[in-house]
């Protein structure tokens, strides 16, 4: 090891301990080396710009349902995102997708109503997307790529310290998968198998049926059984199964957090 990387690591590791955070839920602890109110900002406006470039559906009956199912779980994560200034949006797009962005923007396109019918398993989506937010996937994989970028220069590093994380709009749509047009957001399979541990949570603590989400895999698998598969190690998403069995094991827990949330529920009768 030369001199220059004795200097550079000890800023480093002081760097990545001071701009740690702690995912909800999980309790994993990450790295952030970007400003929250940055990456707000810009997402808002990504997610504005999308309603000027993509038509929002019609169908009365799919926009009463997000919002009915988005307005249920944004109450129960609203100390894990206070700030958010939710809007939930259907797109008229024929992918099966759905995306939230920081800000507490959130989008479904049409194509999704294929596989999520009920209010359950529309749940399930919209958990599993906002649990992206509220991990700050996000901030930790542009944080991650910026270490990388910068770990070579001790002055680079001090200024990220300082705060200068050289976020852009350019960059930040590359994290967010938008560089390609809206074919849906993609992080590494870890954070997605976090996602949906933290969703299922989160759905069953608004009182929805968390085996709902293993129904919306399955019907995902269904769909997607023509598709050109990858062998599970080059994919960024965990392979169907893998992702069901996770659910199936962390079931009892998201059972138990419904029925906590339901006796919470109940209205308190003075004698």
């Amino acid at each position: 090891m030369n001199l220059h990387s004795r200097a550079v690591l000890p800023v480093l590791a002081v760097l990545l301990f001071a701009g740690c955070y702690q995912v909800p839920v999980t309790g994993r602890r990450a790295m952030n080396l970007v400003d929250d109110k940055e990456v707000t900002k810009m997402s808002i406006a990504m997610f504005d710009d999308m309603k000027k470039r993509y038509r929002p559906a019609r169908d009365p009956a799919r926009n009463e349902q997000l919002q009915r199912v988005g307005e249920r779980i944004s109450k129960v994560v609203f100390w894990d995102m206070p700030d958010a200034d939710w809007e939930f949006v259907v797109f008229d797009q024929p992918q099966i997708n759905a995306f939230a962005m920081a800000g507490g923007k959130v989008g479904v396109f049409t194509g999704l109503f294929k596989i999520a019918k009920t209010d359950d398993e529309l749940a399930s989506v919209i958990a599993h997307e906002i649990a992206h937010v509220t991990a700050k996937h996000v901030h930790e994989k542009f944080s991650r790529e910026l270490a990388v970028d910068t770990v070579g220069t001790v002055g680079t590093i001090g200024g990220l310290a300082g705060g200068a994380s050289g976020l852009t709009v350019s960059a930040l749509s590359q994290v967010y998968g938008l560089t390609t047009g809206i074919s849906g957001f993609a992080f590494d399979r870890a954070k997605e198998k976090e996602a949906d541990y933290i969703g299922l949570m989160y759905m069953a603590r608004a009182g929805y049926d968390p085996q709902a989400a293993v129904r919306v895999l399955e019907a995902l698998e269904a769909a997607s059984a023509n598709d050109p598969v990858q062998p599970a190690f080059l994919s960024t998403h965990p392979t169907h199964p893998e992702r069901i069995i996770q659910l199936m094991d962390a079931m009892p827990k998201a059972l138990s957090e419904r029925e906590k949330g339901a006796a919470n529920a109940q209205p308190i009768l003075i004698r």
